[in-house]
Protein backbone atom coordinates (compact mmCIF):
# COMPACT_ATOMS: atom_id res chain seq x y z
CA UNK A 1 0.00 0.00 0.00
CA UNK A 2 1.58 3.41 -0.92
CA UNK A 3 2.08 5.73 2.26
CA UNK A 4 1.47 9.43 2.37
CA UNK A 5 5.40 10.33 1.47
CA UNK A 6 6.26 6.89 -0.58
CA UNK A 7 7.25 9.40 -3.20
CA UNK A 8 9.60 11.28 -1.27
CA UNK A 9 13.34 10.88 -0.72
CA UNK A 10 15.19 12.73 2.11
CA UNK A 11 18.50 13.01 2.73
CA UNK A 12 19.36 12.84 6.69
CA UNK A 13 23.00 14.74 7.71
CA UNK A 14 21.61 15.37 10.67
CA UNK A 15 22.90 13.77 14.46
CA UNK A 16 21.62 12.96 18.06
CA UNK A 17 18.19 13.72 18.48
CA UNK A 18 15.95 16.25 16.73
CA UNK A 19 17.04 15.96 13.15
CA UNK A 20 17.05 11.84 13.10
CA UNK A 21 13.81 12.13 15.07
CA UNK A 22 11.82 14.36 12.40
CA UNK A 23 13.60 12.02 9.78
CA UNK A 24 12.37 9.10 11.28
CA UNK A 25 9.14 10.66 11.45
CA UNK A 26 8.85 10.99 7.14
CA UNK A 27 10.11 7.47 7.19
CA UNK A 28 7.35 6.13 9.02
CA UNK A 29 4.76 8.07 6.53
CA UNK A 30 6.73 6.19 3.80
CA UNK A 31 9.36 8.50 2.81
CA UNK A 32 12.92 7.26 1.45
CA UNK A 33 14.98 8.27 4.07
CA UNK A 34 18.89 8.31 3.37
CA UNK A 35 21.34 8.71 6.84
CA UNK A 36 24.91 10.26 6.22
CA UNK A 37 26.68 9.10 8.25
CA UNK A 38 30.91 9.72 9.32
CA UNK A 39 32.96 6.23 8.24
CA UNK A 40 34.02 4.13 11.29
CA UNK A 41 32.23 6.31 13.96
CA UNK A 42 28.56 7.48 12.54
CA UNK A 43 26.12 9.34 14.76
CA UNK A 44 27.21 9.98 17.97
CA UNK A 45 24.44 8.57 19.56
CA UNK A 46 25.44 4.76 18.60
CA UNK A 47 27.53 5.73 21.44
CA UNK A 48 25.16 6.45 24.02
CA UNK A 49 22.69 4.58 25.74
CA UNK A 50 22.32 1.27 27.00
CA UNK A 51 23.34 -1.17 24.38
CA UNK A 52 21.07 -3.84 23.02
CA UNK A 53 21.97 -7.51 23.46
CA UNK A 54 21.38 -10.18 20.96
CA UNK A 55 19.22 -13.29 21.50
CA UNK A 56 22.66 -15.17 23.50
CA UNK A 57 22.53 -11.81 25.73
CA UNK A 58 25.74 -10.54 24.33
CA UNK A 59 25.99 -7.14 23.85
CA UNK A 60 25.81 -5.82 20.30
CA UNK A 61 27.07 -2.36 18.67
CA UNK A 62 23.49 -1.11 18.66
CA UNK A 63 22.98 1.22 21.52
CA UNK A 64 19.18 2.19 22.84
CA UNK A 65 19.71 6.16 21.53
CA UNK A 66 20.12 5.19 18.58
CA UNK A 67 17.25 2.42 17.95
CA UNK A 68 14.87 5.23 19.41
CA UNK A 69 15.83 7.93 16.68
CA UNK A 70 16.52 5.87 13.22
CA UNK A 71 13.81 3.61 12.54
CA UNK A 72 12.88 2.82 8.41
CA UNK A 73 16.61 4.92 7.15
CA UNK A 74 19.14 3.34 4.91
CA UNK A 75 22.29 3.85 6.45
CA UNK A 76 25.77 5.23 3.86
CA UNK A 77 28.42 6.54 5.44
CA UNK A 78 30.80 9.20 3.53
CA UNK A 79 33.42 11.33 4.61
CA UNK A 80 32.15 14.82 4.53
CA UNK A 81 35.25 16.64 5.03
CA UNK A 82 36.81 15.40 2.07
CA UNK A 83 35.75 17.10 -1.53
CA UNK A 84 35.07 13.66 -3.15
CA UNK A 85 32.84 13.27 0.03
CA UNK A 86 31.06 16.33 -0.76
CA UNK A 87 31.02 15.96 -4.31
CA UNK A 88 28.86 12.69 -3.73
CA UNK A 89 26.60 14.29 -1.18
CA UNK A 90 26.01 17.07 -3.91
CA UNK A 91 25.01 14.03 -6.37
CA UNK A 92 23.00 12.66 -3.87
CA UNK A 93 21.14 15.89 -3.25
CA UNK A 94 20.15 16.43 -6.53
CA UNK A 95 18.04 13.45 -6.60
CA UNK A 96 16.49 14.27 -3.01
CA UNK A 97 13.34 15.98 -1.92
CA UNK A 98 14.97 17.01 1.60
CA UNK A 99 17.68 17.21 3.26
CA UNK A 100 17.90 17.48 6.41
CA UNK A 101 20.82 18.92 8.97
CA UNK A 102 21.47 20.22 12.25
CA UNK A 103 25.44 21.19 12.00
CA UNK A 104 26.63 24.32 13.88
CA UNK A 105 25.09 27.62 11.70
CA UNK A 106 27.41 28.57 8.57
CA UNK A 107 29.00 25.21 8.87
CA UNK A 108 28.44 23.35 5.89
CA UNK A 109 29.36 26.02 3.76
CA UNK A 110 32.40 25.28 4.14
CA UNK A 111 31.57 22.35 2.44
CA UNK A 112 29.11 23.78 -0.62
CA UNK A 113 26.16 21.61 1.11
CA UNK A 114 24.17 24.81 2.33
CA UNK A 115 20.97 25.49 1.25
CA UNK A 116 22.56 28.48 -1.41
CA UNK A 117 25.01 26.08 -2.68
CA UNK A 118 22.27 22.73 -3.33
CA UNK A 119 19.25 25.12 -4.43
CA UNK A 120 21.71 25.65 -7.56
CA UNK A 121 21.98 22.28 -8.57
CA UNK A 122 18.31 21.24 -7.13
CA UNK A 123 15.93 23.88 -6.85
CA UNK A 124 12.65 21.54 -5.76
CA UNK A 125 14.83 21.12 -2.58
CA UNK A 126 13.16 21.16 0.59
CA UNK A 127 16.49 22.10 3.35
CA UNK A 128 15.83 21.67 6.86
CA UNK A 129 18.37 23.47 8.92
CA UNK A 130 18.31 22.62 12.94
CA UNK A 131 20.41 24.47 15.17
CA UNK A 132 20.51 25.36 18.30
CA UNK A 133 19.85 29.03 18.44
CA UNK A 134 18.78 29.40 14.57
CA UNK A 135 20.62 30.87 11.26
CA UNK A 136 20.49 34.57 12.73
CA UNK A 137 21.00 36.63 16.02
CA UNK A 138 23.74 37.35 18.93
CA UNK A 139 23.58 33.48 19.99
CA UNK A 140 23.34 31.54 16.63
CA UNK A 141 26.91 30.08 16.32
CA UNK A 142 26.49 28.79 20.05
CA UNK A 143 26.47 25.15 20.29
CA UNK A 144 23.50 24.03 22.63
CA UNK A 145 21.80 20.86 23.89
CA UNK A 146 18.34 20.35 25.28
CA UNK A 147 19.09 21.39 28.92
CA UNK A 148 20.42 24.80 27.73
CA UNK A 149 16.69 25.50 26.12
CA UNK A 150 15.01 24.13 28.93
CA UNK A 151 17.16 26.59 31.01
CA UNK A 152 16.92 29.30 28.72
CA UNK A 153 13.33 29.28 27.92
CA UNK A 154 11.92 29.48 30.93
CA UNK A 155 10.68 25.39 31.16
CA UNK A 156 12.74 24.88 34.02
CA UNK A 157 11.55 27.65 36.22
CA UNK A 158 8.09 26.18 35.89
CA UNK A 159 9.03 22.52 36.66
CA UNK A 160 9.72 20.99 40.34
CA UNK A 161 8.60 21.86 43.80
CA UNK A 162 7.99 25.47 44.96
CA UNK A 163 11.49 26.90 47.17
CA UNK A 164 9.24 26.21 50.54
CA UNK A 165 8.79 22.44 49.82
CA UNK A 166 10.63 19.54 50.28
CA UNK A 167 13.32 19.02 47.36
CA UNK A 168 11.99 22.81 45.98
CA UNK A 169 14.15 24.15 43.13
CA UNK A 170 13.92 24.40 39.75
CA UNK A 171 14.12 20.74 37.63
CA UNK A 172 14.79 19.32 34.01
CA UNK A 173 11.98 17.54 32.10
CA UNK A 174 12.85 13.94 32.71
CA UNK A 175 13.97 13.60 28.63
CA UNK A 176 15.26 15.67 25.67
CA UNK A 177 12.04 17.32 24.80
CA UNK A 178 13.85 20.14 23.28
CA UNK A 179 15.19 17.96 20.97
CA UNK A 180 11.75 16.56 20.26
CA UNK A 181 9.86 19.53 19.92
CA UNK A 182 12.09 20.65 17.51
CA UNK A 183 11.94 17.49 15.54
CA UNK A 184 8.20 17.68 15.51
CA UNK A 185 8.20 21.30 14.37
CA UNK A 186 10.81 20.45 11.79
CA UNK A 187 8.57 17.54 9.87
CA UNK A 188 5.37 19.91 10.07
CA UNK A 189 7.67 22.72 8.54
CA UNK A 190 8.61 19.94 6.12
CA UNK A 191 5.32 18.90 5.08
CA UNK A 192 4.28 22.84 4.49
CA UNK A 193 7.22 23.32 2.19
CA UNK A 194 6.88 20.26 0.36
CA UNK A 195 3.19 20.81 -0.43
CA UNK A 196 3.76 24.12 -0.95
CA UNK A 197 6.47 23.40 -3.27
CA UNK A 198 3.81 20.78 -5.01
CA UNK A 199 0.76 22.63 -5.48
CA UNK A 200 1.86 26.24 -5.59
CA UNK A 201 5.84 27.31 -6.53
CA UNK A 202 7.05 24.14 -8.21
CA UNK A 203 10.22 25.55 -5.88
CA UNK A 204 11.97 24.18 -2.58
CA UNK A 205 12.99 26.33 0.30
CA UNK A 206 15.01 26.97 3.57
CA UNK A 207 13.73 25.96 6.92
CA UNK A 208 15.42 27.43 9.98
CA UNK A 209 14.37 25.26 13.09
CA UNK A 210 15.79 27.08 16.33
CA UNK A 211 15.72 25.02 19.24
CA UNK A 212 15.46 27.77 21.34
CA UNK A 213 12.52 28.93 19.41
CA UNK A 214 10.56 25.54 19.60
CA UNK A 215 11.40 25.61 23.57
CA UNK A 216 9.75 28.44 23.60
CA UNK A 217 6.63 28.07 21.53
CA UNK A 218 6.29 24.85 23.44
CA UNK A 219 5.43 26.74 26.62
CA UNK A 220 2.15 27.77 24.77
CA UNK A 221 -0.12 28.76 27.35
CA UNK A 222 2.07 28.71 30.08
CA UNK A 223 3.84 31.86 28.34
CA UNK A 224 0.38 33.42 26.97
CA UNK A 225 -0.82 33.27 31.55
CA UNK A 226 2.54 35.71 31.78
CA UNK A 227 1.85 37.89 28.88
CA UNK A 228 -1.65 38.48 29.31
CA UNK A 229 -1.52 39.03 33.43
CA UNK A 230 2.22 39.92 33.68
CA UNK A 231 2.58 37.51 36.37
CA UNK A 232 5.53 35.26 36.65
CA UNK A 233 4.59 31.76 37.28
CA UNK A 234 6.02 29.78 40.28
CA UNK A 235 6.74 26.02 40.41
CA UNK A 236 4.46 23.91 41.60
CA UNK A 237 5.41 20.62 41.56
CA UNK A 238 2.17 18.58 40.44
CA UNK A 239 -0.35 21.44 40.78
CA UNK A 240 -1.66 24.22 38.75
CA UNK A 241 -2.15 27.71 39.21
CA UNK A 242 -5.26 27.93 36.90
CA UNK A 243 -7.26 24.56 37.70
CA UNK A 244 -7.72 22.88 41.29
CA UNK A 245 -7.60 20.04 42.39
CA UNK A 246 -5.32 19.00 39.51
CA UNK A 247 -2.61 17.52 41.05
CA UNK A 248 -0.80 14.03 42.64
CA UNK A 249 -2.32 12.89 45.84
CA UNK A 250 -0.36 10.01 47.92
CA UNK A 251 -2.71 7.28 48.20
CA UNK A 252 -1.64 4.35 51.04
CA UNK A 253 0.08 2.54 48.12
CA UNK A 254 1.35 5.36 45.61
CA UNK A 255 0.09 8.31 43.84
CA UNK A 256 -3.05 9.21 41.63
CA UNK A 257 -2.68 12.19 39.25
CA UNK A 258 -6.70 14.12 39.29
CA UNK A 259 -7.27 16.52 37.03
CA UNK A 260 -10.98 18.01 37.82
CA UNK A 261 -11.46 20.38 34.65
CA UNK A 262 -15.31 21.62 35.79
CA UNK A 263 -17.14 22.56 38.60
CA UNK A 264 -19.63 19.21 38.36
CA UNK A 265 -16.12 16.93 38.36
CA UNK A 266 -15.71 18.82 41.70
CA UNK A 267 -19.03 18.03 43.17
CA UNK A 268 -18.51 13.97 42.12
CA UNK A 269 -14.82 13.93 43.60
CA UNK A 270 -16.05 15.21 46.87
CA UNK A 271 -19.21 12.68 46.81
CA UNK A 272 -17.04 10.13 46.31
CA UNK A 273 -14.45 11.13 48.89
CA UNK A 274 -16.79 11.44 51.59
CA UNK A 275 -16.95 14.88 51.70
CA UNK A 276 -19.83 16.70 49.49
CA UNK A 277 -20.13 19.89 51.88
CA UNK A 278 -16.71 20.95 50.03
CA UNK A 279 -19.09 21.48 46.70
CA UNK A 280 -21.26 23.97 48.02
CA UNK A 281 -18.24 25.80 50.01
CA UNK A 282 -18.79 29.21 49.21
CA UNK A 283 -14.66 29.02 48.66
CA UNK A 284 -14.69 26.26 46.69
CA UNK A 285 -18.17 26.54 44.51
CA UNK A 286 -16.29 28.01 41.10
CA UNK A 287 -12.66 26.65 39.89
CA UNK A 288 -11.06 30.09 40.11
CA UNK A 289 -11.73 30.48 43.99
CA UNK A 290 -10.50 26.95 43.99
CA UNK A 291 -7.11 27.49 42.67
CA UNK A 292 -6.97 30.85 44.84
CA UNK A 293 -7.61 28.68 48.28
CA UNK A 294 -6.21 25.44 47.14
CA UNK A 295 -4.04 25.65 50.22
CA UNK A 296 -6.91 25.75 52.16
CA UNK A 297 -8.29 22.52 50.53
CA UNK A 298 -5.98 20.27 49.06
CA UNK A 299 -5.32 19.31 52.47
CA UNK A 300 -8.75 18.45 53.35
CA UNK A 301 -8.51 16.20 50.26
CA UNK A 302 -5.19 14.87 50.77
CA UNK A 303 -6.05 13.02 54.11
CA UNK A 304 -8.68 10.90 52.20
CA UNK A 305 -6.47 9.91 49.80
CA UNK A 306 -4.20 8.43 52.24
CA UNK A 307 -6.75 6.37 53.36
CA UNK A 308 -7.21 3.75 50.29
CA UNK A 309 -5.22 2.32 47.72
CA UNK A 310 -4.43 3.86 44.03
CA UNK A 311 -6.70 1.14 42.58
CA UNK A 312 -9.68 1.79 45.02
CA UNK A 313 -9.86 5.35 43.79
CA UNK A 314 -9.11 4.88 40.57
CA UNK A 315 -12.05 2.59 40.01
CA UNK A 316 -14.87 4.56 41.61
CA UNK A 317 -12.94 8.06 40.26
CA UNK A 318 -13.26 6.43 36.63
CA UNK A 319 -17.41 5.22 37.02
CA UNK A 320 -17.69 9.30 38.18
CA UNK A 321 -15.81 10.20 34.77
CA UNK A 322 -13.69 11.91 37.06
CA UNK A 323 -10.22 12.18 35.37
CA UNK A 324 -7.66 10.61 37.45
CA UNK A 325 -4.54 8.27 36.45
CA UNK A 326 -1.97 6.36 38.59
CA UNK A 327 1.72 7.74 37.95
CA UNK A 328 3.98 5.18 36.28
CA UNK A 329 6.97 4.22 35.86
CA UNK A 330 8.32 2.48 32.83
CA UNK A 331 7.88 -0.83 33.67
CA UNK A 332 4.42 -0.29 34.25
CA UNK A 333 3.25 1.86 31.28
CA UNK A 334 3.81 -0.63 28.35
CA UNK A 335 1.47 -3.17 30.98
CA UNK A 336 -1.14 -0.63 30.88
CA UNK A 337 -4.04 -2.47 28.84
CA UNK A 338 -4.67 0.56 26.82
CA UNK A 339 -1.48 0.86 25.49
CA UNK A 340 -1.16 -2.58 24.58
CA UNK A 341 -4.82 -2.59 22.47
CA UNK A 342 -3.37 0.81 20.88
CA UNK A 343 -0.52 -1.90 20.10
CA UNK A 344 2.53 1.56 21.24
CA UNK A 345 4.83 -1.57 21.95
CA UNK A 346 6.05 -3.61 18.55
CA UNK A 347 8.89 -5.26 17.61
CA UNK A 348 11.34 -5.60 14.59
CA UNK A 349 13.54 -7.94 13.38
CA UNK A 350 17.27 -6.10 13.71
CA UNK A 351 20.36 -7.45 11.35
CA UNK A 352 22.49 -7.89 14.38
CA UNK A 353 20.46 -7.48 17.25
CA UNK A 354 17.96 -9.79 16.64
CA UNK A 355 14.14 -8.91 17.71
CA UNK A 356 13.91 -5.26 19.48
CA UNK A 357 11.24 -3.81 21.02
CA UNK A 358 10.31 -0.19 19.01
CA UNK A 359 7.51 2.66 20.55
CA UNK A 360 4.87 2.88 17.95
CA UNK A 361 4.15 5.98 16.10
CA UNK A 362 0.97 7.46 17.70
CA UNK A 363 -0.57 8.29 14.31
CA UNK A 364 -3.24 6.73 13.32
CA UNK A 365 -3.87 7.27 9.46
CA UNK A 366 -6.86 4.95 7.86
CA UNK A 367 -6.20 5.25 4.40
CA UNK A 368 -2.14 5.56 4.35
CA UNK A 369 -1.14 3.64 7.74
CA UNK A 370 2.44 4.12 8.99
CA UNK A 371 4.69 1.04 8.35
CA UNK A 372 7.26 0.11 10.07
CA UNK A 373 9.49 -1.41 6.81
CA UNK A 374 13.12 -0.74 8.16
CA UNK A 375 14.60 -1.56 11.41
CA UNK A 376 17.66 1.10 12.54
CA UNK A 377 20.51 0.28 10.33
CA UNK A 378 24.06 -1.18 11.36
CA UNK A 379 26.34 1.57 10.44
CA UNK A 380 27.01 1.73 6.49
CA UNK A 381 24.55 -0.90 5.65
CA UNK A 382 23.32 0.46 2.44
CA UNK A 383 26.49 2.13 1.39
CA UNK A 384 27.13 0.06 -1.95
CA UNK A 385 23.04 0.11 -2.25
CA UNK A 386 22.37 3.33 -2.38
CA UNK A 387 25.40 4.91 -4.12
CA UNK A 388 24.89 1.65 -6.58
CA UNK A 389 21.49 2.74 -7.18
CA UNK A 390 21.58 6.70 -6.67
CA UNK A 391 24.67 7.40 -8.32
CA UNK A 392 25.51 4.31 -10.85
CA UNK A 393 28.74 3.57 -9.20
CA UNK A 394 29.94 0.33 -10.13
CA UNK A 395 31.88 -2.43 -7.45
CA UNK A 396 35.27 -1.68 -8.51
CA UNK A 397 34.35 2.50 -8.23
CA UNK A 398 32.68 1.67 -4.59
CA UNK A 399 36.05 -0.17 -3.68
CA UNK A 400 37.97 2.56 -4.66
CA UNK A 401 36.17 4.76 -2.77
CA UNK A 402 36.82 2.65 0.45
CA UNK A 403 40.08 2.62 -0.31
CA UNK A 404 40.44 6.60 -0.23
CA UNK A 405 38.51 6.53 3.08
CA UNK A 406 35.81 8.34 0.87
CA UNK A 407 33.27 5.77 2.25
Amino acid sequence: MAQCLSHIRVLDLSRVFSGPWAAQMLADLGADVIKVERPGRGDDVRGQGYRAKNAQGEETAETSSFLAMNRGKRSISINMASPKGQALIRELAKQCDVLLENFKAGDLARYGLDYESLKEINPRLVYCSITGFGQTGPYSPRPGYDPIFQSMSGLMSLTGNAPDEPGGGPQKVGYAVSDINAGLYATIGILAALNHRDTVSGKGQHIDIALYDAQIASLSHMAMNYLVSGEVPQRMGTASAITCPYQAFECSDGHLMIAVGNDPQFAQLCNILGLPDLAQDPRFTLNRLRAQNQKVLIPMLAEVFKTQPVKFWQDQLDAANVPCGPIYDLSQVFEDPQVKHREMLIEMEHATVGRIPQIANPLRLSETPVSYRRPPPTLSEHTDEVLGDMLGLNEAELSRLREEKII
